[in-house]
């Protein structure tokens, strides 16, 4: 009897072991929302949420949506849609040498090279040996002459709208168009340190540098000798994302406003943007790329409706894999660990002293993608966490067609 009993158990386990995942625990419409109600009020009156299935077009929660929050580094969803849609997926950030002078019979560079930064945040001394090669592949045996940096693609403010351009530590980089080690430098002078360490690349490809390293524009009759490209733009995008890099974010805007605004500024980069959200019938408060302003403004309505828009276009799978994974990745790898959310949410996290916020996409449980967005101000982050954790474990069970319980 004891072994029939025992039996029995391991089928009932192996028969459970086969459903489909979430399906033994699958959350109806009004389960769901009135879960939902019930972890909202426990995140305080100065926060809301929204929910909307994005297969069905139906709304499923929807909590204050519409009061504007401070978003935290969910703001870098705006910034990093508005670069991918305008970049494109494949784009890329050119670094290059150009020269001013001419190569003699005996190779040797009569004038100065030129490092011309194009705003690659990513920019690494494997970057700066490949282009001293390139360089001696066109015959360069010697520089009769200096190597200077060129950072004029964007302005000198190195840091935030809150410093007002001036350095901020939390951006974790000091931002210019040509940033080598993310900007630090010893006297502060990004473009002048790259260049010097260019010029140390050149000398170890064998290259002799006659003059001495530094700052200057390169002039508009110097000639391209060579150059290097960034990582395309799906994978700066999820290296801004997943993270959360303000500086990242920070740079790519400037990007966008030096390639499609006025210039290479905040500002700049702000109004491409702005004109990009409005492409989605969407009109934020927007004053910078990486949300660390609280001046910053948006509703989860506003964000939902841009993952809807994304989740439309074809670049979708480019921008919803630079999100990072429930349980794996990123900024929620330590969260909601052995749920349904684990690896069928993808989200954005958002951290400021009292203020959190976390929006994505999650696979339900019924096979529909489901986007939300909740932005929680006034708020202790710890416990902010966890209501957003359940909030999207909750999601993650959703199957409308699951009986009421």
């Amino acid at each position: 009897m004891r072994f029939r009993v025992r039996a029995l158990v391991v089928s009932l386990v192996a028969a459970f072991a086969v459903l489909p995942a979430g399906a033994a625990s699958a959350i109806s419409t009004a389960t769901l929302q009135a879960k939902l109600t019930r972890e909202m009020a426990h995140a305080g009156g100065f926060s809301g949420a929204f929910v909307r299935d994005l297969d069905s077009q139906q709304t499923l929660f929807a909590s204050k949506p519409d009061a504007p929050r401070a978003p935290a580094s969910v703001e870098k969803l705006y910034t990093t849609a508005s670069a991918l849609m305008r970049f494109g997926p494949d784009g890329t950030l050119s670094t290059s040498v150009a020269g001013r002078g001419f190569l003699d019979p005996d190779g040797v560079w009569r004038g100065d090279l030129y490092l011309r930064g194009g705003g690659d945040p990513t920019l690494g001394r494997d970057d700066l040996q490949r282009l001293a090669g390139a360089v001696g592949e066109a015959g360069v045996l010697r520089v009769d002459g200096s190597v200077l940096g060129d950072e004029s693609r964007f302005d000198t403010l190195r840091g935030s709208f809150d410093t007002r351009g001036a350095y901020d530590r939390d951006i974790g980089g000091v931002l210019g168009a040509l940033t080598l080690n993310r900007g630090f430098s010893k006297d502060g002078k990004p473009a002048a340190a790259a260049a010097l360490q260019f010029a140390k690349a050149l000398r170890a490809d064998g290259i002799r540098v006659e003059g001495r390293s530094g700052a200057g524009t390169t002039p508009a009759d110097a000639q391209d000798l060579a150059s290097v490209t960034s990582p395309p733009m799906r994978d700066l995008i999820r290296l801004t994302n997943v993270p959360s890099d303000n500086f990242l974010a920070e740079t790519l805007l400037k990007d966008l406003g030096a390639s499609f605004g006025g210039g290479g500024s905040t500002a700049a980069g702000v109004a491409v943007v702005k004109t990009q959200l409005q492409a989605f019938g969407l009109t934020p408060q927007v004053v910078d790329g990486s949300g660390l302003s609280r001046a910053d403004r948006t509703t989860p309505r506003q964000v939902v409706h841009l993952l809807e828009a994304m989740h439309g276009q074809e670049v979708a799978g480019a921008f919803e894999g630079s999100l990072a994974v429930a349980g794996r990745t990123g900024t929620i790898r330590k969260r909601m660990r052995g749920t349904a959310a684990q690896d069928r949410c993808r989200a954005k996290t958002g951290t400021l002293i009292g203020v959190s916020a976390l929006a994505g996409l999650c696979e339900s449980a019924g096979g529909d993608t489901i986007a939300f967005a909740m932005l929680m101000n006034r708020v202790s982050v710890a416990r902010a966490h966890g209501v957003q954790d359940r909030v999207a474990t909750a999601i993650a069970r959703y199957d409308e067609v699951a009986p009421v319980r």
